[in-house]
């Protein structure tokens, strides 16, 4: 049976030693910069430098988070910052951003990189894009359920990719990587690293303090066993930002269920005090949505934390002694006493003192190997330890300790020893612009009664999957928009073959499984919003893997859009409610029924704003209260090829008077707001 990763958070260098002495394989942790938690603690090099080596003697990797989105200005930085991690001696790198994943596979092409949560990967098709960009482990979305993940850990073991799942920790209402509320609402980025959690404030279906974003902290400990034998190859700890004894008490309750089968009593007491909000789910992994899924942090929560913290540090106190090795003294006359040790890569041999003959009692074998087995404040058990010894000798007990001491800290030293690193940057600056000629409007409908008179006159309509493609005029050019979440990818299948037979061969794709999908049925692909396309070599990915188009982020500045160089046609959305959230648990259904919402509710925050809630193919999506609005500022948008008026509530006259207004470069009338095009994010 495989062995599976226990995976820790790390956040500084007290967390690092409690996730380690309390039973981690490995652990993350971020840089100063590039991370998404950028409000951790964090390490420099000079630290990291020094928590690698300490990770590598005990037998614990090191994988450095730099999974934010990264712009043109930043994204070179960050690479050089791999290459002084890398020769720290990290054992991977999680990142979200293709731009730069592309760059690391050519400049250290031994790296191992691991697709983070955050490019949301939760279906079998993303696997094939994901090798063939240099990927050899992915985290899964946290919303699969048990079934898919079994499918996911099937195919993904066919083409040699290792999956990584969250097993405990906080759990975002949105599908990771999807999410523009703490940005939208606050200017704080979850895909720059920063997000602010608004998702835990006030949100409500039917007024009050009611909190319909807020979901309970996930759990699956007591099914670790059971996704070990499913394939899964690292087991997830969320929890960066919180505090020591929580990394504690979470990776010793995995460690004990690994080894026997269940949590300790205590473990597990103190890992429901250390930190809930009202509570575990596990709802995403046994398929059971719905409210019970939802909570919040509770007075009585905080209250319980507080007095389970004293306890827990017992957990992490004293060294774990996991570093299995084996050993030979040999102690003969009139020659100096050795002791080789060897961790069955490493091995040293260290010489001491010159025995003497015993006047008394003389040394036999039981008490040597007694005396040099007592390796408490160290990582290092012996497994065997070989003891050749005369007759009638005689060692000083400090001189045997000192044998063992100068051992195991030489082996310590090749143990924290790293490879060199030899980086090639020559793949830097080779991006070209492609020249703008003009700039065509594409207009997304949510329902065929969008289709207007004058939608019809728009270069491109981008209608949605479940569209019944027999129902649209022949006359017009249409683009099918796939879902960003996918679970049944031969509905996908299905619907992308009677969208080929009417002559509809464009799909605007923003997953990777998206895109596979739509390229295996023959498409055309336009690579959408839901990729995060944040800098040149993004955008130079998506050219180089069939791309026609790119839909940039829409967090993104109008001037570092301007930056963006790249041989491919870009646009971006220029009016609509902007997707603030994907996710898999309606908000909506916990307190109306679908029948009497229709899959078109709202939610209200604490200011009395009307967020609408749309669902669809099993997925919910919260939109913006305010809509985007660039009519009048249409001669800004230099560089781009086309713009996207992106209709999702607006009722069939709201649509001929938006585009009506586009045309005519007009003011906006009521409330709107310019996105993040001017204001950005941190």
């Amino acid at each position: 049976m495989q062995k599976v990763e226990i995976l820790s958070p790390v956040g500084n260098a007290e967390m690092l030693s409690a996730a380690v002495r309390s039973g981690a394989d490995a652990v993350y942790l971020g840089l100063d910069d590039f991370n998404a938690r950028r409000n951790a603690e964090n390490f420099t090099i000079a630290s990291l430098k020094d928590a690698v080596a300490f990770c590598h003697v005990r037998g614990v990797k090191v994988y450095l988070t730099l999974n934010i989105m990264l712009k043109d200005d930043e994204i070179e930085d960050a690479v050089k910052q791999t290459v002084a991690a890398a020769e720290c001696g990290i054992d991977g790198v999680i990142t979200a951003d293709i731009g730069y994943a592309s760059l690391i596979h050519k400049v250290l092409p031994k790296l191992p990189i691991h697709a983070s949560t955050q490019m949301t990967v939760h279906s079998p098709s993303a696997i094939k894009p994901l090798k063939e960009m240099g990927f050899c482990r992915v985290v899964v979305s946290r919303e699969m359920s048990k079934a898919e993940l079994a499918s996911f850990c099937l195919e993904a073991g066919r083409q040699n990719m290792e999956v990584e799942v969250f097993v405990h920790g906080a759990l975002c209402m949105c599908m990771s990587g999807q999410c523009l509320l703490s940005a939208m609402l606050g200017g704080r980025s979850g895909n720059r690293g920063l997000c602010a959690g608004p998702c835990r404030l006030p949100f409500s279906v039917i007024g009050g303090d009611n909190y319909d974003l807020s979901l309970k902290d996930l759990s699956l400990i007591e099914y670790l066993n059971e996704l070990k034998d499913m394939g899964v190859a690292s087991l997830k700890i969320e929890g960066r930002m919180k505090r020591p004894e929580y990394v504690a008490a979470a990776t010793a309750a995995c460690r004990q269920m690994l080894e026997n089968g269940r949590a300790e009593k205590g473990t597990a007491n103190a890992l429901s005090a250390v930190f809930s909000r009202s509570g575990f789910t596990d709802g995403y992994y046994k398929g059971t949505l719905g409210k019970d899924m939802f909570g919040i942090r509770t007075k009585d929560d905080v209250i319980a934390s507080d007095e389970a913290f004293s306890t827990i540090h017992e957990l992490y106190r004293n060294e774990r002694q996991s570093v299995e090795v084996s050993g030979e003294i040999i102690i003969t006359q009139n020659t100096p006493a050795s002791l080789t040790v060897t961790d069955g890569v490493n091995t040293v041999t260290v010489i001491g003192d010159t025995p003497e003959k015993a006047l008394n009692r003389p040394l036999d074998a039981f008490s040597v190997k007694e005396r040099l087995e007592k390796t408490g404040s160290t990582p290092y058990f012996f497994k065997t330890l070989n003891v050749q010894l005369d007759d009638g000798l005689v060692l000083r007990a400090s001189a045997l300790n000192s044998l063992r001491r100068e051992a195991l800290e030489k082996l310590s030293e090749f143990r924290a020893k790293t490879d060199p690193v030899l980086p090639d940057y020559s793949c830097f600056n080779k991006n070209k612009n492609k020249t703008a000629n003009g700039i065509k409007t594409y207009i997304r409908i949510d329902n065929l009664s969008q289709l207007t008179d004058a939608a019809k006159t728009a270069h491109t309509v981008i209608v949605q999957v479940d569209t019944n493609p027999d129902d649209l005029p022949q006359n017009l050019n249409f683009a099918v928009e796939l879902p960003r979440g996918i679970s049944n990818e031969e509905y996908i299948k299905d619907r992308l073959s009677a969208f080929s037979k009417r002559g509809i061969t464009t799909a605007f794709c923003g997953t990777l499984t998206a895109t596979e999908l739509a390229k295996q049925a023959g498409f055309n692909t336009v690579s959408n919003y839901g990729y995060n396309i944040f800098n040149s070599y993004s955008a130079a990915y998506h050219k180089e893997n069939g791309a026609k188009e790119i839909v940039l982020s829409p967090e993104l500045l109008l001037k570092d859009i301007q930056k963006i160089s790249a041989d491919v046609n870009k646009g971006i959305i220029s009016y609509g409610r902007l997707p603030l959230m994907l996710t898999r648990n309606c908000p909506v259904k916990n307190k109306i029924n679908c029948a009497e919402c229709k899959r078109s509710g709202s939610l209200t925050d604490r200011k009395n704003e009307s967020f609408p809630v749309l669902c669809r193919n099993g997925y919910s999506e919260l939109y913006n209260s305010k809509v985007l609005w660039l009519a009048d500022r249409q001669n800004e948008l230099s560089g781009l090829t086309f713009q996207i008026l992106y209709f999702t509530t607006e009722t069939p006259e709201q649509v001929n008077e938006v585009i009506t207004a586009y045309k005519n470069n007009s003011a906006p009338k009521g409330e709107f707001t310019r996105g993040l095009y001017y204001r950005g994010v941190e």
